[in-house]
């Protein structure tokens, strides 16, 4: 079986740092293809290069042999990314759909099979918002459509789980097996080592930018630890933020309907449901970044403004939300380690001598180095980056620190010294958080209750509410 794509001695450098050091793969029709391997270990620039893209000022050497124009499909890490802001998700797939001929009717036709090939849930709703209205899950399978109607012999895949309930995820599962099976090649880029496990014919496994091990899946991969046992629950004894009867919307249509709960001094709360369930909402409106709500907001007792244009520095401070998509909340023109720093002096005040230090401290407790701080977000992968978002946050002092979706683009070893830096915080210094996951194992290592969203309503109570 000739292969469909091939990389041969695959070498990336930029400004001296080896992002690729001679990667050979060989990707084959009908068979997918898993990279592994720790945050910023390549997988993405080696996906990325499939596709002919490369960071700004790389230097390329080895050989790169992919299928013609139009041939190679992606789904990004980051789906809003690739998603036009300002066009409703049906306008963008209409548009892909029209690249090929066919009558109004045909095109109509190839976007209903696209979602129903990525298994998107109430595409009619769907298809009438904007991204931003979407969720991240949903913005995933959007592009998954995308890439399916551009009926490619290739689909790169990265992180196509990050972000999705268990349900939807095995739903991904399914989908790019069905792919496959029709002749498709898949390079599946993950850090979901049980989505890899169940799907993957053969894994590469990477590190610093170079195969470390390649094969049959279950020869790579070691065997899964088993999960750890969740804290015992309780419900606050003293709440330090408390939501009432909260109703958000988008624009005229309503996605919250009178969510109650609270979050105690030194308490993790999980909120979990479905993709567009409402959770990143509830993330935005407890940070003042979706005003469009009504209901209670309390901090300490004290009502919390609604948007945060309206929130004093102590308010912003108090509450701070690491976002789900950490490469669209950095500025791509400056290093990544200024701007978090520049939290610090923001809202607490810090000399800039002293955020530099502190913001070098907890970027080397969460595991990134100095030296990989000092790039813009572009030399970063999407993990490192993550992991700087909750630098940036945490150098706030935060209160209540407001999780989505954090550990979804971790390797394990990473999510493992993430969750255990958000324990010790939230023990010595009494931090409440809100974690916004489908993590399993993220949630059962550090929630004390959990919140479960359904349609933008409380299915299980997460306790009383002051």
């Amino acid at each position: 079986m000739n292969p469909v794509a091939e990389t041969t001695g695959l070498t990336v450098e930029v400004a001296g740092r080896l992002l690729l050091d001679g990667v050979d793969l060989t990707i084959r029709p009908g068979r997918i293809t898993a990279l592994v391997g720790p945050s910023g270990s390549g997988k993405t620039t080696t996906g990325r290069a499939l596709l002919g893209a490369f960071p700004p000022g790389a230097r390329v050497t080895g050989r790169i042999r992919v299928p013609g124009p139009g041939a190679v499909g992606y789904v990004p890490q980051h789906p809003a990314a690739v998603l036009h802001p300002v066009r409703r998700a049906g306008a963008l797939l209409a548009d892909i759909a029209a690249l090929r001929p066919g009558t109004r009717r045909e095109r109509r036709e190839r976007v209903e099979r696209a979602l129903r090939q990525a298994r998107l849930p109430d595409p009619g709703t769907v298809l009438r918002r904007y991204p931003h209205q979407l969720s991240g899950g949903q913005q995933q399978r959007v592009v998954l459509a995308q890439a399916l109607l551009l009926g490619a012999r290739l689909i790169v895949a990265d992180e196509p789980t990050t972000g999705q309930d268990p349900v939807t995820r095995q739903g991904l599962v399914e989908t790019l097996a069905d792919v496959a099976a029709q002749g498709v090649a898949v390079v599946l880029l993950s850090h979901d080592h049980d989505v890899v496990r169940r799907l993957a014919d053969e894994t590469v496994l990477l590190k610093a930018g170079r195969v470390v091990r390649a094969g049959p899946t279950a020869e790579v991969l070691p065997a899964p630890a088993p999960p750890a046992p969740r804290r015992s629950a309780a419900p606050p004894a003293g709440a330090r933020l408390v939501v009432r009867d909260l109703t958000a919307r988008h624009g005229p249509v309503p996605v919250l309907h009178g969510v109650s709960l609270a979050v105690a001094p030194g308490e993790c709360l999980a909120v979990t449901g479905r993709s567009g369930s409402g959770k990143t909402t509830l993330g935005r409106c407890l940070a003042g970044l979706h005003p469009a709500h009504d209901g209670t907001l309390l901090l300490d007792g004290a009502p919390l403004p609604r948007s945060l244009r309206t929130r004093g520095r102590a308010q912003l401070a108090a509450v701070q939300y690491v976002f789900q998509d950490p490469r669209a909340a950095f500025d791509e023109h400056r290093p990544v380690l200024d701007q978090v720093a520049r939290t610090a002096v923001r809202l607490r005040g810090a000399d800039r001598h002293t955020a530099h230090r502190a913001a070098v401290r907890t970027l080397e407790r969460l595991g990134l180095a100095e030296g990989t701080a000092r790039n813009g977000p572009a030399a970063l992968s999407g993990g490192e980056l993550q992991r700087a978002a909750v630098a940036r946050a945490l150098l706030a002092e935060p209160e209540i620190l407001v999780c989505d979706e954090v550990t979804s683009g971790l390797d394990p070893d990473s999510r493992a010294t993430l969750l255990a830096h958000l324990a010790a915080l939230r023990d010595r210094r009494s931090l409440g958080l809100v974690l916004i996951t489908h993590d399993r194992t993220a949630a059962d290592t550090l929630a004390d209750r959990a919140a479960v969203l359904d349609a933008g309503r409380l299915t299980l109570p997460a306790g009383p509410t002051p």
